[in-house]
């Protein structure tokens, strides 16, 4: 008499089916795969720390500098703190002297970031041709990005604007003669002396961007475009600057983000003063020279809701240009 066999249920096919494990293989009796949850967790452990220390480093700053913002808070008067609400948003909102340093800070974005990208796109166009040294010559432009703010705005106030030994009013000698121009570059347009070194500094880092978009042409529309007959312009104008608007609105974007909140070069340069005293200017004026800590707090959380706006519209341009690069 024959001992019966047993055997697994049959699958689709007839044939006996094991049970499969996480790695593919069998699994072992007793033993099962850990929930999904607790895989997604383990994935991300090593994240944990830095996320961690961002939350701490940026977010609980702005909590504080949030509860601050409603507290009428001068520190020479410490004893007679209390709370305001949001009567410091109503003070910096309805104040002559933040509405004016307003309207200095967007003049100065708006000029530093349309130029930059005029120069940025002229350079990027040139760097985009095969010629000798290019790449030498693409390191030397992009240096200016990679200067400290703060060492830039000092080499344009004293090597370059400084009256008496600056080097442009040196080439204004060398050109004229002892008796030509020597104008006071601070003093006489200070606004457009700030201007000047921020699209210095800036005209690279939009060289960049455009530089990567440029690079990113079709080249098979291109060449199907000269081989009908479209010169340069036609191409520039109906193929590459389509192609670039992506990038144009990214950089303008993130220079925005940048130039709204810069300090060094108005603080440097011109000290805030002669009308170029801007938004974040103000608000050190007003936290360390004038000790309202309530009115510094809730200038500075407009500022940077004001930045979280302009930064979604860059997160959105970001977000577009992966999508596009996917579709192609």
């Amino acid at each position: 008499m024959s001992t019966p066999t047993t055997t697994s249920a049959p699958g689709p096919t007839g044939a006996p089916k094991p049970s499969a494990a996480p790695g593919g293989g069998a699994a072992a009796p007793g033993r099962k795969s850990p929930p999904g949850k607790l895989r997604a967790w383990v994935t991300r452990a090593p994240l944990l720390p830095a996320l961690v220390f961002m939350i701490v480093v940026t977010q609980l700053p702005f909590v504080a500098t949030l509860v601050i913002s409603l507290f009428n808070w001068n520190a020479l008067y410490s004893e007679a703190r209390r709370f305001d609400g949001l009567a410091n948003y109503a003070e910096v909102l309805g104040d002559a002297e933040l509405r004016d340093s307003v309207l200095t800070t967007i003049v100065l974005t708006v000029v530093v970031v349309l130029v930059s990208l005029v120069l940025g796109l002229l350079l990027a166009l040139l760097l985009d041709r095969s010629f000798r040294g290019r790449g030498f010559v693409r390191t030397m432009l992009i240096a200016p990005f990679l200067l400290v703010p703060v060492a830039a705005a000092l080499m344009w106030k004293h090597v370059l604007y400084n009256p008496e030994y600056g080097l442009l009013n040196g080439m204004l000698t060398w050109i004229f003669g002892d008796n030509g121009p020597q104008p006071d570059w601070v003093a006489e347009m200070p606004l457009g002396a700030v201007e000047v070194s921020l699209i210095w500094q800036w005209t690279p880092f939009m060289m960049l961007i455009l530089l990567a978009g440029l690079q990113s042409r079709p080249s098979d529309s291109i060449e199907a475009a000269r081989i009908d007959g479209a010169g340069a312009w036609q191409i520039f104008r109906f193929l590459t600057l389509p192609h670039l608007r992506r990038y144009l609105e990214l950089g303008a974007l993130l220079g925005s983000i940048y130039i709204v909140q810069n300090f060094d070069a108005v603080f440097t340069i011109t000290s805030g003063g002669l009308g170029t005293a801007n938004l974040p200017y103000t608000i050190y004026q007003t936290f360390y020279q004038g000790h309202e800590y309530g009115l510094a707090s809730a200038a500075g959380v407009l500022v940077v809701i004001g930045s979280l706006v302009i930064a979604t519209f860059a997160l959105r341009v970001v977000s577009s240009l992966f999508s596009e690069e996917a579709r192609a």
